[in-house]
């Protein structure tokens, strides 16, 4: 989940986010019908950059890896814009890094065999390619049984425009298309307008489920801890936005 170069404290994602105990206490989860996984066939499920999948659908496809569905993880871009001042990383040194925190992270969701492809388009500009996005995936999805991709409403301009390139591709080829939040569960706020509660449903994690999620979010180390002591280095993501992403459910838009 890549920020890019800082925004200003206005921008919804750099502001200050909403506490979990706030979307823990919601009286709204009841509402959300529970949505039920394919259990055979081929899922395809894209990030717009490394560790989107494991935050947003992490759970869900270690259900689907469980079951037996066969899994393809499309990775836009390779991530590597998420620490643009970093004094330790390059870039490219980036790049690779996320790629292993990837493969491992699926290792523990048991979704080791998943197949990773990735269209190592620009962090931060996937709205500038987003036509080659349509393209790429609408060949990749042919004949599977789902994708799952960003929602296309997350207020981070990569998450949104992967979003829409799966939902345009999804439609050209007959695949259902999921679409999972990551950023919003830090700008919003529990029966938030913003938020199309109505197309939202449930995906339920049983407790051996969300513990290997967990272990898949600690493999991303480059995100969830400093690169090293400079502002520049500082992690992306805090535990406190980590705790979005370890509940007992995971929320998709339909």
């Amino acid at each position: 989940m890549t920020t890019g170069v800082p925004e200003p404290a206005a921008d919804p994602i750099q502001a200050r986010g909403t506490d979990e105990s706030e979307w823990r206490a919601w009286a709204g989860w009841d509402a959300l019908p529970e949505y039920t996984l394919p259990t055979t066939g081929r899922a395809v499920v894209v990030a717009a950059h490394p560790d989107d999948e494991v935050l947003g659908f992490g759970g869900s496809i270690s259900l689907l890896a469980a079951a037996g569905v066969d899994l393809t993880v499309v990775s836009v871009t390779d991530g590597e814009r998420s620490h643009p001042h970093s004094r330790v990383e390059t870039p490219e040194s980036l790049a690779r890094i996320r790629a292993k925190e990837t493969r491992a992270a699926l290792d523990e969701l048991g979704a080791g065999e998943a197949q990773i492809i990735r269209v190592h388009l620009p962090d931060t500009e996937v709205a500038a390619y987003e036509d080659h996005v349509v393209t790429a995936l609408a060949d990749v999805m042919a004949g599977a049984a789902l994708c799952a991709a960003p929602w296309t409403g997350d207020i981070h301009a990569d998450h949104e425009a992967a979003g829409r390139a799966a939902l345009t591709a999804s439609t050209a080829v007959g695949v259902p298309c999921l679409h999972y939040p990551v950023w919003m569960w830090h700008w919003a706020r529990p029966d938030d307008a913003r938020v199309p509660w109505a197309e939202a449903a449930r995906i339920v994690l049983p407790p051996t489920t969300l513990a290997r999620k967990a272990s898949a979010i600690s493999r991303f180390t480059s995100q969830i801890s400093p690169l090293g002591p400079a502002p520049g280095d500082a992690a992306i993501l805090p535990p406190e936005e980590i705790a979005h992403h370890l509940r007992a459910a995971e929320v998709v838009f339909r």
